[in-house]
């Protein structure tokens, strides 16, 4: 939208979503305004000062509900522990119950309440495990499990049961047998690395996975799957992307929903990987109160290509356990789409998809775009609504005799 001044009239207020897009701000230190830039700056500090506990959460959100404490007492004993880095922790807005970033890491008291059709392992990857930590449920690619520790829990995470052994899953990863069925399965091409989250490991451990798993010969390109840059951006030191360099073909994808996720912190993070060479999408879930609206997923995904991410995957909240007070519905999701699509540039519209119940995987869902599907037609409408006519005869064509002939 423009918003310059016209013969027409005032110029129009600009709107949240507008602005999020336009700026990039600092965290800002939150509830933590005399700590020092080395500290702050230290990612290890961020770790070891994240809030954790009803008491952390209560004298840093003293709006905090009876909801959310309730849901950090019980949830984050049975399900999924609490945890939520100082960088991620100052963007809350603490007079907003809904408010985005809130919402996503904070439990609440509707987290004990499972809906019949939820899972504790809605993708089915236990099912799909050949060796403990290993997912092959796709012909050419694996999922490699490496730990069960993020920077900060997300409440809709598919892996609540594994992530942070609060549901006492007792996840150990066994390298040697990973990396020994990869390298015994020569079909395997791509192997994707996440947890967990992969860049919580320091850089030696992390220099020794990646070593071990390029002296595969078949395999062809490793990725990497993190939030690290959104909730703890000051681990992405010019020191790790150098190291990282080494490893390609290598590529990122992270995870942010918001764009008030998106901060100068972040982008500049962002930017180090980008300068290293490494391809960066983004993943994102569909959830209520945070990304259901399409201006604001409109703003996040324009911020994400000025940060050098590609959305890639706008995912329906998986039938996690607990998670229903979190997940849009699918018709709203189409609707977001549908805003997207024809509306921004194509490099903005991720896929939308429902890794479906069970095992199925990906499946990419879509508004319809095609109305009618003939022999010799097909009747398709663009994103304006118009309706529009293409010939699909698919008659071989003949090439007059000696019209190949050199």
């Amino acid at each position: 939208m423009d918003f310059e001044s016209t013969a027409a009239g005032p110029t129009p207020e600009p709107s949240p979503a507008f602005l999020a897009l336009k700026r990039f701000q600092p965290a800002g230190r939150g509830p933590w305004p005399g700590v020092p830039d080395a500290d702050w700056n230290d990612w290890r500090w961020q770790l070891k000062h994240r809030v954790s506990t009803v008491e952390h959460l209560e004298k840093h959100l003293p709006t905090l509900t009876p909801e959310e404490r309730a849901g950090a007492i019980l949830a984050g004993q049975s399900k999924l522990a609490v945890g939520i880095t100082p960088h991620f922790f100052s963007l809350i807005d603490p007079a907003d119950e809904y408010c985005p970033i809130r919402w996503q890491v904070i439990p609440r008291l509707e987290e004990t309440v499972r809906a019949p059709w939820e899972m504790n392992d809605p993708c089915g990857e236990d099912s799909h495990s050949p060796v403990p930590g290993l997912v092959h449920r796709y012909p050419d690619r694996v999922l490699f499990l490496v730990t069960d520790r993020c920077a900060s829990y997300c409440r809709y995470c598919t892996r609540s049961r594994l992530v942070s052994n609060a549901s006492g899953y007792d996840f150990h990863p066994e390298f040697d047998l990973q990396i020994g069925y990869i390298a015994a399965h020569p079909e395997i091409r791509d192997v994707l690395l996440s947890g967990g989250d992969p860049l919580l490991f320091n850089d030696e451990k992390l220099e020794y996975l990646l070593s071990r798993l390029r002296a595969i010969p078949h395999l062809e390109f490793i990725r990497i799957g993190t939030r690290i840059p959104i909730f703890l951006p000051q681990r992405i030191t010019p020191e790790l992307c150098s190291m990282l360099r080494q490893f390609h073909p290598l590529f990122i994808s992270i995870h942010s929903n918001h764009p008030r996720e998106l901060t100068t912190e972040v982008r500049d993070a962002l930017g180090r990987l980008a300068d290293a060479g490494i391809p960066l999408g983004n993943q994102s879930v569909l959830l209520r109160h945070v990304n259901d609206d399409p201006e604001v997923m409109k703003a996040h995904v324009h911020k994400l290509l000025m940060c050098r991410v590609r959305p890639y995957y706008l995912y329906q909240c998986d039938l996690i356990a607990g998670s229903a007070h979190l997940r849009a519905s699918v018709r709203e999701g189409l609707q977001v789409m549908e805003a997207l699509r024809g509306h921004t540039t194509g490099y903005a519209v991720p896929q939308y998809v429902i890794d479906a119940p069970g095992g199925g995987g990906k499946v990419p869902i879509n508004p319809e775009y095609i109305l009618a599907n003939e022999p010799g037609r097909i009747v398709i409408r663009n994103f304006e609504g118009r309706v529009f006519e293409y010939p699909d005869e698919g008659v071989p064509v003949e090439h007059p005799a000696g019209a190949l002939q050199p």
